[in-house]
């Protein structure tokens, strides 16, 4: 079923992308605690709406909006504003 969005699939992204961020707000980069603030911010408001969109079955807006919130953490990473190495959380390279 790679073709279907599915409430296991909503569940999957939801906990992968809600460990992610719980990662990230521990390892904001000193003097970049502003940047880190709005990018957590706008990831947990995605997160948000992902799940509200879950619970009323709109299983596509949830899939979008938690890979908004994801994209959100990887800026944060990508731009140096996070300190992880994960690469199987976070696109690090």
């Amino acid at each position: 079923m790679k073709d279907k969005i599915t409430r296991e699939k909503i569940e999957r992204y939801l906990k992968l992308s809600e460990k992610a961020l719980k990662i990230v707000k521990k390892k904001i980069i000193r003097g970049k605690e502003n940047k880190a603030r709005e990018i957590i911010e706008m990831a947990s408001n995605y997160l948000s709406d992902a799940r509200h969109f879950k619970s009323k079955t709109d299983f596509v807006n949830a899939f979008a909006a938690v890979n908004y919130a994801h994209g959100w953490i990887d800026s944060g990473v990508r731009l140096g504003i996070f300190n992880v190495k994960d690469e199987r959380l976070f696109t690090v390279r």
